[in-house]
């Protein structure tokens, strides 16, 4: 299925050719039947002589409408470019020229309407008008027919043209994230609300759950129409009209895009690759303010030049054009800006959610350019390394590619070790991805870390988890997954609720080791009842508890390891004895105080082998 779009100057007879050529007249409001000129975006569609029907988008011709041209010409496979004879290229045929050619619309056709009105030698020199018109644009060299929408000549000339020029192009891309940009909500007696649109990049289906993108509300597809026909599935690059269900059409405004739940985020700053119009009639200065058209949206916005302080007509820059409200969009999407009802250029997107840049810095020009010119290889370094570590589909949206492709280009990627995946998962959706030196710089930061650590504390088996975490400024769901990969890798050695480096071992001086063992030995001279009072230093003692040589139970009573080991065991088979046993008995037990026993049940109540129950233990 393709789309052809009209494009000319007002009262150009753009909408009586479209009545010409189907038999469909697109003028359906009132006021445009009462002025005799198109105000909103008009559907028809015609069958070509080799079966297949094309839509066709009837856009305005005025300059106070050219938004609402905008909104119906994005998604065209073929531009219809009216001129009328009597008058020749005018200033809406040459800005509608430039607006596709600013949207890459490559393939095309130009009526000369009114032919029943001029001569022969007049009709000449308008066509030599229009060839000069064409020249350097993207519709240089495109056939020029003489028609006459009153008496029918050149009509079937017309329509052959436009059959043999829609076989050169190219099928439409089906990566199943289907979009549809809406340019039209209205509701029908007896179904409800119905959207319009262009659909693009994938395929929808009757009760398939969608969503609305910019306002995140979900709904269900009631029922598919083209050309007025009931469809199971529309395909992309179809005109589609969608009933959708629980929504009311009020809700629904032009900019809105019809998708798939859970990818097309809305954004409020893209980075473009901008062409300012030759025609533009000044330069562009940074931070100035413009209304950017993309998809059927259109939103005012602030253009933040990155390489020139000032665009001059004719250049090529990058740029951020930061949105006044948000525009679902993806990478890949053509744009126009427009100021005071004037066209001054457009280009395509190159990153949706873009943050701020630093203004003429090099790695970000050159990143830009790998992500609009790079190999799909490149493009997918150049956005994983954007946000790493990135979650598979997460790259996969934001590059905009087909998801099959990427994963067998990443998974390519993975083995050539390009790209390191945590997780022992297949490469697929919930898989994070770093770029190799984005992973080797948190290897090193890692290292760092531990390096220095075990030099302030040199007596310590190694770093809390959740400190290396916070060093690393990884949430901790990521952080489960880094984690792995550090000790697969090497970096790092788990154990426990710690982390060390490879090889390293606490340092204990001949003093140290003469301290711990008599602090040792002072426990276990009183086993049940070991003093609390002694000055061993906190990295020696936690030392010793890493060892599995003492056990402390809480309030500063600290057990020999043999004597917590005998206690266990004795109050576990006093309970399994009894049933229970209290902290008295535990006292009397031990011939100890309530302070050790106490902190004794608290320790084995924590380690879970024992429960209270009132003012009893029992074994869990």
């Amino acid at each position: 299925m393709f789309v052809v779009g009209t494009a000319g100057h007002v009262d150009h007879g753009k909408s009586a050719l479209v009545r010409a050529l189907t038999g469909i007249d697109p003028d359906r409001l009132k006021a445009e039947k009462e002025r005799g000129m198109t105000i909103d975006l008009g559907f028809a569609w015609l069958r070509l002589p080799n079966g297949n029907e094309v839509s066709i988008v009837d856009v305005p011709g005025h300059e106070r409408f050219v938004n609402n041209m905008l909104a119906g010409v994005g998604g065209i496979d073929l531009a219809l470019l009216v001129v009328a004879a009597d008058e020749a290229v005018m200033p809406q045929t040459r800005e509608h020229l430039a607006i596709l050619d600013m949207l890459r619309v490559s393939l095309g056709v130009v009526a000369v309407t009114k032919r029943d009105l001029v001569d022969d030698d007049w009709l000449e020199l308008v066509t030599a008008d229009v060839d000069d018109l064409l020249d350097g644009t993207a519709l240089e060299g495109s056939p020029v027919l003489a028609v006459s929408s009153l008496t029918g000549e050149g009509m079937d000339d017309l329509v052959s043209a436009i059959d043999s020029l829609l076989r050169k192009a190219e099928p439409k891309r089906n990566l199943g994230r289907p979009r549809l940009p809406i340019d039209r909500s209205f509701a029908m007696s007896g179904f409800g609300t119905v959207v319009t649109g262009t659909l693009v990049d994938g395929d929808l289906d009757v009760g398939q759950e969608v969503e609305l993108a910019l306002s995140g509300r979900s709904t269900r597809i009631r029922g598919l129409q083209t050309h007025r026909k009931s469809l199971e599935r529309a395909e992309p690059g179809s005109r589609v009209a969608v009933n959708i269900a629980a929504i009311p059409h009020e809700s629904v405004a032009r900019g809105e895009v019809l998708t798939i739940p859970g990818w097309l985020a809305p954004t409020t700053a893209i980075d473009v690759h901008l062409r300012v119009l030759d025609r533009a009639p000044y330069p562009l200065r940074h931070n100035t303010h413009v209304t950017l058209h993309t998809g059927s949206s259109e939103v005012v916005c602030r253009l933040r030049l990155l390489d020139a302080d000032r665009a001059e007509p004719g250049d090529t820059v990058w740029a951020q054009l930061k949105l006044s409200s948000p525009v679902s969009a993806a990478r890949g999407d053509y744009f126009v800006i427009r100021s005071n009802q004037t066209t001054l250029g457009g280009g395509s997107v190159v990153e949706t959610h873009a943050k701020r840049h630093r203004r003429g810095f090099a790695p970000t020009l050159e990143r830009l350019t790998v992500m609009e010119e790079g190999s799909v290889r490149d493009m997918l370094l150049a956005t994983i390394a954007s946000s790493e570590p990135a979650v598979f589909e997460s790259v996969v949206n934001k590059a905009n590619l087909d998801p099959a492709a990427a994963r067998a280009e990443l998974d390519a990627m993975a083995e050539g070790g390009l790209v390191v995946a945590l997780g022992s998962r297949p490469l697929g959706p919930g898989v994070r991805l770093y770029t190799r030196p984005g992973w080797d710089e948190v290897a090193a930061r890692a290292r760092d870390f531990l390096g220095g650590y075990h030099r302030r504390f040199p007596l310590r088996t190694g770093a809390p988890k959740e400190e290396i975490r916070s060093r690393l400024g990884v949430i901790p769901q990521i952080f489960s997954d880094v984690m792995p990969g550090l000790v697969s890798e090497g970096v790092l050695v788990e154990e426990g609720t710690l982390v060390r480096a490879p090889g390293h071992e606490p340092g204990l001086t001949e003093a140290d080791r003469k301290a711990t063992q008599a602090y040792v030995e002072l426990l276990e001279s009183s086993p049940y009842s070991p003093p609390t009072d002694s000055d061993i230093d906190p990295d020696l003692l936690n030392l010793l508890v890493d060892q599995g040589k003492v056990v402390k139970a809480g309030g500063g009573v600290v057990f020999a390891v043999s004597a917590y080991a005998e206690m266990a065991d004795r109050i576990s088979a006093r309970i399994k004895e009894r049933g229970e046993v209290t902290v008295a008995d535990v006292r009397d037990m031990f011939g100890t105080s309530r302070k050790y026993a106490l902190a004794l049940m608290d320790h084995l109540d924590h380690q879970r082998i024992t429960r209270r129950v009132g003012d009893a233990r029992v074994l869990r």
